[in-house]
């Protein structure tokens, strides 16, 4: 399934959108789609990372060093 989605974009990049857009055939829709692929699961792992460390903070989460874990599980040399 595909949805429309509408974006402000500055005049800067839409002109740099179109540009790129013309010298390769792709379409606008091409790169935007592209850009918003690669950077997604990035700005995921950003917002699940900034999510533990508030549980951390607030003392709901703990962490377990390596040595800890491995200690744990007998692997500690």
């Amino acid at each position: 399934m595909v949805h429309a989605v509408s974006i402000r974009l500055p005049d800067e990049i839409t002109t740099r959108l179109a540009d790129l857009s013309a010298k390769t055939g792709r379409s606008k829709t091409y790169y935007i789609t592209e850009a918003i692929i690669e950077h997604l699961a990035d700005l995921e792992d950003i917002y699940l990372a900034e999510q533990r460390l508030t549980e951390i903070r607030a003392g709901r989460s703990t962490i377990h060093t390596l040595d800890d874990v491995e200690r744990d599980l007998g692997l500690a040399n």
